[in-house]
């Protein structure tokens, strides 16, 4: 039998090679990973539904052919439609209930070889950067148990740390995939838009905003499962520009001299300085930069970040209401306040309050951030910026505030053509939370692709993920940057204490 400690040694790819050279098996792998899972989760709370006994039976037939053949697999529980396997996205409601199909990405990954054992944990909806739904309860941080996993892909983020499996899909629409990536020390790259598919039933995800990938222990890892799941599917309302390469060749390549702009401005939400712990993890991660030999300036794009803020919540109100609503239908029931959480029902209630002018001005604010921020990358290749403006925080340290929630559930129960009313009172905390995803929201209204890597830790072992944004299209130059930087200052022995 595989010993176990080895298991924790490879990346996904280092695994698939030691099934093609038949070295271990993927059973073998698989029982790995669930001795690993059952082992660490009681503690963490990343898997929120395991599906081992399916994944012996696929590890024991006829695996697809694909480059991580075998390779143990966390599937977020949110978007990724798992035929057969509860889709819950954290909410009440959808509990009991399982698609009758896989979507295109869970095809994808099953094309690529890959064995899923299971679901990960989310925020209801996927709409905050922490995960502690009332459903699962908190997803809790590898490297400190008191301590966040982020969100909201939470679950995926911690799970990849605990070395439960090294690679597992996460979603980004505002951070998502960035966020968990920061928090527990992994690498994680939200695509450029429309590089991989939405469908067959999602034409698109929050007005394009959000897209699919993965977070992994390695680069190259995430190169080589993008180049198997990139390309647009049947009825996709757009496509990303062609790539000259498979990604896993540019990990590696010489991304040359490259003119990379810095800055620790907020780009949406309040701009307040960020924990002096960031900071240090900015400029030790310029100088090594400048060291390599790349130019760095100090830049931002000028973008009117409290606009943005509450363009975002129009527009993410509005689509968590149609969350709900979509949700209660397919259950044969109506909306009703019982069936949320409180924050999930008060943005809700928020989207059905504005007006279809509302909501239409807050994609023309987003537009016009956008062709602000497109000039900008006309002059530098890269933007970096701390992925976010804080160390991981306490467990629930994110949530409403006690007064806050007394202020959420006065919202809540006004009648909807007065929730508007309550708007001003709901500001300072939208803008208190897009505050915490200051560097990142922005770079999914502007379809960019950007990378969270763990290239800094504080003293008391906590990681610290620098954000690095590149061109539209452009996640060439990020993987070969992301490869050189690897290699400069690795990660992957670091172990955290789960």
């Amino acid at each position: 039998m595989f010993a176990f400690a080895e298991y924790q040694q490879y990346d996904a790819l280092g695994l698939a090679e030691l099934v093609r050279s038949g070295q271990v098996s993927p059973l073998e792998l698989v029982e790995a990973a669930i001795a690993r899972i059952e082992a660490v989760n009681p503690q963490i709370n990343a898997v929120t539904y395991a599906m081992f006994n399916q994944a012996r039976q696929a590890a024991q037939r006829d695996l697809p052919d694909g480059p991580l053949r075998g390779v143990p697999f966390l599937v977020k529980d949110l978007l990724a439609l798992v035929a057969g396997a509860p889709t819950t996205s954290s909410t009440r409601l959808l509990k009991e209930w399982s698609p009758t199909i896989d979507s295109e990405m869970v095809r994808r990954w099953k094309a690529a070889g890959l064995v899923i054992l299971g679901k990960t944990n989310t925020p209801e909806f996927g709409i905050t950067p922490y995960t502690e739904p009332a459903l699962f309860g908190p997803t809790r941080n590898p490297y400190d148990l008191a301590r966040t996993a982020g969100g909201s892909s939470g679950g995926s983020g911690a799970a990849v740390a605990a070395r439960m499996t090294p690679i597992a899909s996460g979603g980004d629409g505002g951070g998502s995939i960035r966020i968990p990536s920061s928090v527990n020390g992994v690498f994680g790259l939200k695509p450029s838009r429309g590089r991989t598919p939405t469908g067959p039933i999602n034409y698109q995800l929050w007005e394009g905003y959000a897209i699919e990938h993965v977070l992994s222990r390695s680069v190259r890892d995430s190169a080589a499962l993008l180049d198997a799941t990139a390309g647009s599917d049947a009825g996709a309302p757009y496509a990303a520009p062609p790539v000259e390469r498979p990604f896993l060749e540019e990990v590696g390549r010489d991304p040359g001299k490259l003119r990379i702009a810095y800055t620790t401005r907020a780009l949406i939400g309040v701009d307040e300085p960020p924990d002096p712990e960031c900071v240090r993890g900015l400029q030790a991660t310029l100088k090594l930069l400048g060291d390599l030999g790349h130019e760095v300036v100090e830049a931002a794009p000028d973008v009117d970040n409290e606009a943005m803020a509450m363009a975002f919540l129009t527009i993410l109100s509005g689509q968590v209401w149609n969350d709900m609503a979509e949700t209660a239908k397919l259950m044969g029931k109506k909306v009703s306040r019982g069936d949320f959480e409180l924050l999930t029902w008060v943005l809700g209630h928020l989207g059905r309050a504005f007006s279809a002018a509302d909501y239409a001005g807050a994609i023309r604010q987003m537009g016009y951030a956008a062709r602000k921020v497109g000039p900008f990358f006309q002059q530098y290749d890269i933007l970096v910026t701390p992925t976010l403006p804080v160390p991981p925080v306490l467990v629930g340290a994110l949530q409403p505030t006690e007064s806050e929630r007394r202020l959420l559930n006065a919202v809540s129960a006004l009648h909807a053509s007065k929730v508007l009313t309550g708007l001003n009172l709901v500001r300072p905390l939208a803008l208190k939370t897009f505050s915490y995803i200051r560097y990142l929201a922005p770079f999914n209204v502007t379809g960019q692709p950007a990378m969270s890597m763990p290239l800094h830790w504080t003293d008391a072992g906590l990681p610290v993920g620098i954000q690095f944004v590149g061109r539209f299209g452009d996640e060439a130059t990020l993987f070969r940057l992301a490869g050189q930087l690897e290699q400069a200052r690795p990660w992957a022995e670091r172990m955290p204490a789960v």
